[in-house]
């Protein structure tokens, strides 16, 4: 992690959500000893004047009430390229952006949450409410057949340096051989590489049938997990988001439950291929 510096991005609109985001980004920012930036996007540079002194307000509010430092910045652009141009430009160890689900033209149109974070080489925390997180956060961890669900892998050994944290590996079989050895070989990574940093672990096996994520995210709540780490899918496309990509039903989850979204490197399928 040393290409980044100590800086969470919080995307900020003034909404509850955001709040939300802003309390779940400053217990990831007290453990690692990093800042919290609130980044309220702007149509025209010309309107950041009318909000200054409340942004100012806000970072002075949580900074004092959850005692890690929050600062903001106003940049002009879109949500859709301007949070990840930030990210580039700070380098940033992630965002952490609050959602309301998918609500109304959403649900026809795609997740506006999804469309933002695809693309961007750092992952995102998104939250639909406060946290509760426990003495040890629980995460679930998905496995399927694809090679890119090992690059979780990384962003849990971060957060193992952060908190204590327990892992569950959940897969799916008894969908054929073509699904379920590849499934099976990336469970063994997994665990080796688990075992090999002393993470905490547990495997999973499910054997019910229908959407291994729809079946993932009933574990999640059934069981009380933290969070749930996911990948989105690669060069996801408009009939993706049409179709319904299943990272749109895990980000929107009825339950709330807090998601881990890493987007796979364009070079994870050649790196993966010697292992």
């Amino acid at each position: 992690m040393s290409n980044y510096s100590d800086s969470i991005i919080v995307p900020y609109d003034f909404t509850e959500k955001a709040n939300c985001a802003i309390k779940h980004a400053a217990i990831m920012a007290k453990n690692m000893n990093a800042e919290v930036i609130l980044l309220h996007i702007v149509k025209k540079i010309a309107e950041a004047q009318e909000v200054e002194s409340k942004l100012v307000e806000v970072a002075t509010k949580f900074t004092a009430e959850l005692g890690t430092p929050v600062r903001h910045i106003t940049r002009e652009g879109t949500i859709f390229k301007t949070i990840n141009e930030v990210v580039e430009e700070l380098k940033s160890v992630c965002v952490v952006m609050g959602t309301h689900g998918m609500k109304g033209m959403q649900k026809i149109t795609g997740s506006w949450a999804l469309k933002v974070i695809v693309g961007c080489h750092v992952p995102y925390l998104i939250v639909q409410k406060d946290p509760c997180y426990h003495d040890v956060a629980d995460i679930l961890f998905p496995v399927d057949y694809k090679l890119e669900t090992k690059e979780k892998l990384k962003w849990v050994s971060m957060l193992s340096y952060l908190s204590k944290i327990k892992v569950s590996l959940l897969g799916q079989q008894g969908n054929g051989p073509m699904y379920d050895n590849p499934t099976k070989a990336n469970m063994n990574f997994c665990r080796k590489y688990l075992e090999e940093r002393q993470i905490d672990y547990e495997i999973v096996w499910l054997d019910q049938k229908g959407s291994f994520y729809e079946l993932s995210l009933k574990y999640a709540k059934e069981h009380n997990c933290d969070v749930v780490m996911i990948t989105t899918t690669r060069d996801i496309a408009f009939h993706d988001y049409i179709l319904g990509a299943y990272e749109q039903t895990i980000i929107a989850n009825e339950a709330e439950i807090p998601v881990f979204v890493v987007n796979p490197r364009s070079e994870v399928k050649l790196a993966y291929q010697n292992f």
